[in-house]
């Protein structure tokens, strides 16, 4: 079957990997959902490629308040929820969606994010030392002025792969007993003075701690399995879910969920009882992760580390996890500072 014809977007920022997801779902019919709406391009592309209806989520209220120019005009096929992915089962029944032709998740934060100094995401901007997605609880700052050395060494590992992890969280302990460190300037400064200095087409060296406490701040891995275990029991037989991480952590967990719920999973220990064969959830539509063609990474470069990963609802009904296979790093946060 032939692909749709593309779907401009006339954001400034740009979705990732818009047109292979367009293309695997085609023909796109019925009631989606969009759990990581952003700037919007994933619902706007739904609706116009022939959505019957599109949920938006985002824990972001102010993602909402961006789109209000051209979101009203889709009417009552476009509804805009604030809340988590993770909860996006609860939050479509209780939208009047009790089983869902599709969802998408783009993981991470959105580009609309980071371009904003003053929400903290972003090394090359001065701002408050933030990240929070939703604007509440705990900020970055709060973990890099509050956690035990042992933690942040362990969070700057875990979920930025950061192999100075340990110098980087003994070099904040030094600097935070001089002077709350509040900015993000002064992280990345303080990070860039524990590296090398990055060869020509390398990252900047803050890349990865930034990384990583992001993930912290927003609890984004556990998000991402509650939101692919909701996925699941919101889904309707032939249902597509899409999901579309932007680094190795995440698209692991996506990976071994899928090989999990289609069958195909790792078996265990060959000393443990032999488990019961459960029947598939999903189909996996593609054996491995889309990546940008040469053509979307001349338009788009933030589409370089994007990964895509397809799947089909089948008719088994949803079951618990085993978490353990899933590939979740085990950080046990101290509590101090935490607020």
């Amino acid at each position: 079957m032939a692909g749709p014809a593309k779907i401009a977007c006339d954001t400034a920022h740009i979705p990732v990997l818009l047109d292979p997801i367009l293309t695997a779902i085609a023909p796109v019919r019925g009631v989606w959902l969009d759990g990581t709406f952003g700037a919007g391009g994933y619902t706007r592309a739904l609706l116009e490629a022939g959505a019957t209806r599109v949920l938006a989520i985002d824990r972001d209220p102010e993602v909402f308040r961006h789109a209000r120019d051209w979101t009203a005009g889709y009417g009552a096929r476009l509804q805009l929820i604030e809340g988590e992915f993770a909860a996006l089962d609860r939050l479509a029944a209780a939208a009047g969606a009790e089983a869902l032709d599709g969802v998408v998740l783009d993981i991470g934060v959105s580009s609309m994010q980071i371009d904003q100094a003053e929400r903290g995401f972003s090394f090359a901007k001065e701002g408050p030392l933030d990240m929070r997605m939703s604007q509440k609880g705990a900020s970055a700052a709060d973990l890099v002025n509050g956690l035990a050395e042992k933690t942040l060494a362990d969070i700057l590992y875990q979920y930025g792969e950061e192999r100075a992890s340990r110098r980087i969280a003994r070099r904040i302990i030094a600097a935070r007993a001089e002077a709350p460190i509040t900015t993000t300037t002064a992280l990345a400064e303080l990070v860039q003075s524990c590296l090398p200095r990055p060869k020509p087409g390398q990252v900047h060296p803050a890349t990865r701690s930034f990384q990583a406490l992001r993930i912290a701040v927003n609890d984004e891995l556990k998000q991402l399995v509650d939101g692919l275990m909701a996925a699941e029991r919101a889904l309707a037989p032939g249902g597509i879910l899409a999901v579309v991480t932007f680094h190795s952590l995440e698209d692991r967990i996506v990976k071994r969920f899928l090989q999990m719920r289609s069958g195909s999973g790792p078996r265990g220990s060959r000393f443990a009882p032999e488990a019961s064969p459960q029947a598939p959830r999903f189909a996996r539509i593609g054996r491995k992760a889309i990546s940008a063609d040469d053509a979307e990474l001349a338009a788009n470069p933030r589409a370089r580390s994007a990964r895509l990963r397809l799947a089909r609802r089948l008719d088994a009904p949803a079951g618990p996890v085993d978490m353990g296979n899933l590939g979740l790093p085990a950080i046990a946060l101290d509590g101090e500072g935490r607020v």
